[in-house]
């Protein structure tokens, strides 16, 4: 029996298991069209910055045509993937360097610098990244955001200067969990001022919804020249393949080789690899992705500054607002009106982070935040 024949069947006489409503039962073309966004019960996924497009129609028939070759190791599937992300950002394939995910890539990059060196991060940011220092032993310091919710980067040179070691500047742009901007100028003159010890990790997981700022561009262009820069990105975001687990490190390649040796030898998936490579292959991707954005977001900035609501400006997939009260409570009156919102983001308790679905859906979840307020509730 020929694959697509076997999985248009199989699938649907139970291979996958058994009983209505459940996975095996339904026709492939409907399993593979599954929001990414919506749970089984129907609540609506707006915690996770994930992209509610789903991937690439593209991407979809890659994965389908690799399944073939799906019992195998990916070494051959990791060269097309490389091959094409070093010529997108104009790098060597010795430049790069792959993750199940950028988070693989931000943990390799931290553990590689060893107990002696301290971290200097924003606060809050990516929390991740200072929980992988933690076995390791690095001094981690947290330096809280300016007033605009931008990087600190005057206090956080400081705290490096007083160092008497090596240190690792991570820096998040736009930054998780705030989705607000650091000057890329302030970033560049700190980077080109450093000394020898002070290596920057720039994390570029949401460089796409930002990228038409004027004030924003990408670390990239130092990483052939500077042995202590490394830019991390994702597929996860506006590629929306937060579930294949493919990110990768962009750096001298001096650097790549010392943290090619923390790297799982499979850490990128043959499925992950395909999908990639058909997705940078999408022209029209990042333009849809943006697109739909740009549209729900703008529908909860109308409907917070309808209700007098205060919210950071957001260059991301999310928002940060203000809530009223407990964010406990909060989270479960939004997850009881099927809506699973974020979580906590210390110390910034009395804001929500909530990440944008569709339109259609940002649409209804206005409606909810106006049934909120008529309640007392926000």
């Amino acid at each position: 029996m020929k694959r697509r024949a076997f999985l248009h069947t199989g699938f649907a006489a139970g291979v996958l298991g058994a009983g209505a409503g459940t996975v095996g039962t339904v026709a492939l073309p409907t399993f593979l069209g599954a929001s990414p966004r919506r749970l089984a019960g129907g609540s609506v996924r707006l915690n996770s910055n994930e992209n509610p497009l789903g991937i690439s129609p593209s991407a979809r028939h890659a994965i389908l045509e690799g399944l073939d070759l799906a019992n195998r190791y990916p070494g051959d599937s990791r060269t097309p993937v490389v091959e094409a992300v070093a010529q997108k950002h104009g790098v060597g394939t010795e430049n790069l360097v792959m993750g199940a995910g950028s988070t693989e890539v931000l943990q390799m990059a931290v553990q590689m610098m060893g107990p002696d060196v301290q971290l200097v991060i924003a606060d809050p940011t990516f929390e991740d990244v200072w929980r992988y220092a933690t076995p390791w032993s690095l001094k981690v310091e947290k330096v809280p955001l300016l007033a605009d919710y931008s990087h600190d980067l005057g206090r956080m040179r400081d705290i490096v200067r007083r160092w008497n070691g090596p240190s690792l500047v991570y820096v998040c742009n736009p930054n998780n969990p705030t989705a607000t901007l650091t000057s890329s100028a302030a970033v560049d003159e700190w980077i080109e001022s450093a000394p020898d010890n002070v290596f920057f990790l720039v994390d570029e997981a949401y460089y796409e919804y930002a990228e038409s700022q004027p004030n924003y561009w990408s670390a990239l262009k130092y990483v052939k020249t500077n042995p202590n820069v490394m830019v991390a990105r994702t597929f996860s975001k506006i590629y929306a393949m937060a579930g294949l687990r493919l990110g990768y490190g962009v750096g001298h390649a001096s650097m790549i080789e010392k943290i090619g040796f923390l790297a799982s030898r499979n850490n990128a998936n043959h499925l992950a690899c395909v999908a990639a490579v058909a997705s940078l292959e999408d022209d029209g991707l990042i333009e849809r992705s943006v697109h739909s954005n740009a549209h729900a977001k703008k529908i909860v900035e109308d409907a917070l500054d309808e209700l007098g609501i205060e919210r950071l400006p957001s260059y991301a997939n999310f928002m940060m607002h203000r809530i009223k009260g407990d964010l406990a409570d909060y989270r479960n009156r939004m997850a009881e009106q099927g809506w699973l919102v974020g979580r906590p983001f210390p110390p910034m308790l009395s804001y929500n982070r909530v990440s944008f679905s569709t339109p259609d859906d940002m649409e209804r979840f206005a409606e909810t935040l106006r049934d909120f307020r008529s309640r007392g509730w926000v």
